[in-house]
């Protein structure tokens, strides 16, 4: 028998007893494998992880997350996604509010903070939910199935109507991630928004602001991309399509309402941190910047889809939660998001949590391009349905929108800007031939369930 097999003979041992170890066993398990069966810390490590041993007692991470085995097993992994998310991110919001103190279990608020982010990579992963749910002890599948019936209870005692949830504050928008119905085809890469109410803008301040009233406002269901488009996404489109290569201060956006040289498509600085087609192979999988609207325009469709209208932007960077300044809820730490000149640049896109429709990024990190002419007072006199300030239907062809030379809409902030600019009503604008280390996009296309 070779020394790791009398290693994971030891393991076995205690395996037999229980999935679960004290961290005084683990360590006493260390210290055996590197001084009787002359093993590496990393090979020990390694063979612990494998043999599925918890440390610690075993967290259900369904109970976690507030959630039950019979909801997820019905669901599919879109929702599941949407779902698991949602549930993290109130859960993680409810942790920051109580700060650093102890929890009643015994665990401090970082150590439970961590074990939300493991519940959430782990049922948000088909293959390891899958394995999850195979470990869970048949204890523990019933006493989940009588805390369903127990949950299930409760929320016919507690129904409100639609309106009432919309009102609420820190909450998910249950028809909008919980009861979810979502296409059995997604496109590659990208997230299904369900169409719906939500409410739009803020009341917040003494003063009014462009982003007055708080109104309602119905949006369409459509499709939006995960991530901002990156720098290796964009070479794709410059490689097949040399007028936007760079430098391009002389290049003309080639649509019918660009009539003259006096209307460049961007202000000359478009693409400034690459070399011709290329870029630093560190941030291929940034963001895009130096972008300018029209260059986002032609992007988008170059790939058969468009840019969000404003209304549709904050629906899905909402995430189904209303009343909150953030997607999460009404604070904001360096942990969510890259802001503030923490980082001091872009990062790679994915880096902080999801919102509760599975879309990342969509504050910090980079401004983003959205349809709409920039109107001051647009929201005091906005369509109910599907409003878009600029066009008269947010599927209006390039070279239907009039005024094209007109401010147009950012949101999200950037990797510079401070907290209140990160808030999920904040507009800000900029000239459409504008391009910044810290504006860029992503796409939109419709869709139904």
């Amino acid at each position: 028998m070779s020394k790791r097999e009398e290693f994971l003979a030891a393991i076995n041992v205690f395996r037999a007893a229980s999935e679960t170890i004290t961290p005084e066993q683990r360590t006493g398990l260390m210290q055996q494998a590197v001084h009787e069966f002359g093993l590496s810390t990393d090979e020990a490590s390694e063979l612990l992880a494998a043999s599925g041993l918890f440390v610690g007692e075993r967290t259900n991470y369904l109970e976690m997350l507030g959630l039950s085995l019979d909801e997820i097993q019905t669901m599919n992994d879109a929702s599941i996604m949407i779902r698991v998310s949602a549930a993290h991110r109130n859960a993680y919001s409810a942790s920051l509010r109580a700060g650093g103190m102890p929890r009643g279990d015994g665990r401090t608020q970082e150590q439970w903070r961590t074990q939300l982010n493991q519940a959430r990579d782990t049922l948000t992963d088909p293959q390891k939910r899958r394995q999850y749910i195979e470990k869970l002890s048949p204890q523990e599948k019933t006493e989940d199935k009588t805390k369903q019936v127990d949950k299930s209870n409760s929320i016919e005692n507690t129904t409100a109507s639609s309106s009432q949830i919309l009102l609420r504050d820190t909450i998910t928008d249950v028809s909008a991630v919980q009861n979810l119905s979502v296409p059995d085809k997604m496109p590659r890469g990208m997230v299904f928004i369900p169409g719906g109410e939500f409410l739009m803008g803020t009341n917040d301040g003494e003063q009014v602001t462009s982003d007055n009233p708080l109104h309602s406002v119905y949006v369409g269901s459509f499709f939006m991309d995960k991530y901002p488009v990156t720098n290796r996404q964009y070479k794709e489109f410059v490689k097949a399509n040399p007028q936007w290569r760079p430098p391009s201060t002389l290049y003309l956006l080639n649509i019918n309402w660009i009539k003259s040289k006096e209307n460049p498509e961007h202000d000359g600085d478009y693409l400034r941190h690459w070399h011709e087609i290329d870029f630093p192979d560190e941030i291929a999988d940034h963001p895009v910047t130096w972008v300018s609207w029209y260059a986002a325009m032609a992007y988008s469709k170059w790939v058969g889809k468009r840019l969000p209208s404003e209304a549709e932007w904050e629906k899905a960077a909402r995430g189904g939660v209303t009343g909150q300044n953030y997607q999460w809820g009404s604070t904001i730490d360096s942990s969510m998001a890259n802001y503030h000149n923490q980082i001091g640049d872009t990062t790679q896109v994915g880096q902080y949590p999801p919102n509760g429709y599975g879309l990342y990024d969509m504050v910090g990190n980079v401004w983003e391009w959205c349809l709409d002419v920039y109107d001051e007072g647009f929201y005091r006199n906005s369509p109910q349905k599907n409003p878009i300030s600029g066009a008269s239907i947010v599927n209006s062809p390039i070279d239907e929108i009039p005024d094209a030379t007109k401010h147009r809409v950012l949101r999200g902030g950037s990797w510079l800007d401070g907290p209140q600019l990160l808030q999920s009503a904040y507009r800000y604008k900029n000239k459409p031939t504008r391009t910044l280390a810290r504006i860029g996009f992503r796409c939109v296309k419709a869709g139904t369930p």
